[in-house]
Order: C-alpha cells, then structure tokens, then sequence
C-alpha cells in the first residue's frame, strides 16, 4: 500500500523544526509532537477544551498536535500551543485569560520542552 504524504508545506516545515530542535537539545518530546503531527489527517488529533481541563491544573504549559476544538469549558488559565485553532476556542481561552500560543511560538519560548504536556 502506498504512504501518503502531507503536501502543506507549512506542516511540513513545522516537522522539520520540531526534528532539528528534538536533536540538537536532546529534548524527546518534540521528536513526539513532529510524529503525531506527520500523520495523516484524518488521523491526527483534535482536542476539546473540557479535555484541557480536565487533564491540566492552573499555570499548566499543553502541547496539542493537532487541532483545539471549542467544545466545553475552561476554569483556569493554563499555556496551550497547538498546529490550529478554532475561533471559538481561542475565544474561550481568552475568556478564562489562558494564553495561546502556536507551536513555534512554543519551541522559542521553551527549546529543552520541561514541564510540557502533550494531551492527546
């Protein structure tokens, strides 16, 4: 069966990044998210904001590979990066003055990745 192949050049260009940052840092967790993130679409992650809080405590920094979908609530201010948002997500961190970030935003804020979760 033939490998399908992501042709956004963008994500491909984000893969590359987390790839070089994960060798020369010696910091597994973006070798991760540049895994997750070279699936195929419909195999890719989305990621719900009652997940987020379920899963987080406050001042939390979550890595999403993927998309965050706005679904649910959040009652506390945590860091999330992801590959996209929606609106309506963004709105609602806004909201509970939680930050967003994409994920090279991330990877310049924070090279090593320490005290970065992924939710999946």
């Amino acid at each position: 069966m033939r490998e399908t192949k992501t042709t956004n050049p963008e994500l491909i260009q984000l893969i590359r990044l987390l790839k070089k940052e994960s060798r020369e840092k010696q910091a597994g967790i973006w070798l991760d998210v540049a895994d997750h993130l070279s699936k195929t679409r419909s195999q890719r992650i989305s990621v719900n904001l009652s997940r987020i809080n379920r899963n987080t405590k406050r001042s939390d920094v979550v890595v999403v590979p993927g998309k965050l979908l706005g679904s649910g609530s959040i009652n506390h201010a945590v860091t999330v990066a992801s590959f996209g948002a929606s609106e309506k997500a963004k709105a609602k961190l806004v909201a509970a003055k939680a930050k967003y970030l994409s994920i090279p935003e991330l990877l310049k804020k924070n090279p090593t990745g320490a005290k970065v979760k992924i939710i999946r």
